[in-house]
């Protein structure tokens, strides 16, 4: 076995409800624009032949109740409430069913986001890597084991900032459902164990500054918190 140079920083796992092992983080995929009044309070249309995906680094990724700087760079820091989806088998060009029957659980997830930095690459038509993937930018709670929990359907996803109401919805509101991300996925990766999809956000996305708490949750699953102390 050949040493390495160094020794990287250990990916965060999730916790699962009623488990004693954790959910290892592999790769995360994150769906824009899956919810049409989202898509429209940020000047956008839907794109309905297909979802359409950007990535966010598993190092970058944290649990619920932590408490982290503002970030660096930004002065436009916005919250994105997400239904998270954690693949438990291999997953390729799938059907529904086969779809179905390969997620582990689901949960609450922040898509934190550098609103103004993400704005300035889609004006030049760059990557959104600066706006989207930063330290400490991905939130997520406990994951509840897909058979422990009845689905999706006709759940509310809600985000409050001090306790004010931001993001309120369903996710019978997301376009393209858990089973048509993971099919229209499957088709360009081999998904496997350790995948996470984030599946868009709803309206009412905004701003939060240094020394302000969000917490979001969905019907059924573990509440995700997360606070901002001052810039470093």
């Amino acid at each position: 076995m050949t040493d390495t140079l160094f020794t990287l920083p250990e990916t965060a796992t999730i916790p699962v409800l009623g488990e004693d092992r954790t959910y290892p983080i592999g790769r995360i995929f994150c769906v824009g624009r899956n919810y049409t009044a989202h898509a429209a309070e940020m000047g956008n249309e839907v794109d309905r032949e297909a979802p359409f995906y950007f990535t966010k680094s598993a190092a970058n990724a944290i649990l619920t109740g932590a408490t982290v700087p503002y970030p660096l760079g930004t002065s436009d820091f916005h919250h994105e409430m997400e239904l998270a989806v954690a693949i438990g088998a291999p997953l390729f060009r799938a059907t529904p069913e086969e779809a179905r029957t390969a997620v582990y659980g689901y949960g609450s997830a922040l898509d934190m986001t550098r609103r103004d930095l993400q704005g300035q690459a889609k004006d030049k038509r760059r990557p959104w890597d600066l706006g989207k993937d930063l330290e400490q930018g991905t939130v997520f709670a406990p994951l509840t084991r897909s058979a422990d929990w009845d689905g999706p359907a006709s759940k509310r996803i809600w985000l409050s900032v001090d306790g004010e109401i931001r993001q309120d919805a369903s996710l019978d509101e997301m376009i393209w459902s858990v089973e048509d991300i993971l099919c229209h996925l499957s088709r360009y990766y081999h998904l496997r164990p350790g995948d996470l999809i984030l599946t868009g956000t709803p309206a009412g996305v905004g701003a939060v500054t240094a020394g302000q708490s969000m917490t979001g949750g969905i019907d059924g699953l573990s509440q995700v918190e997360l606070t901002l102390s001052a810039a470093e």
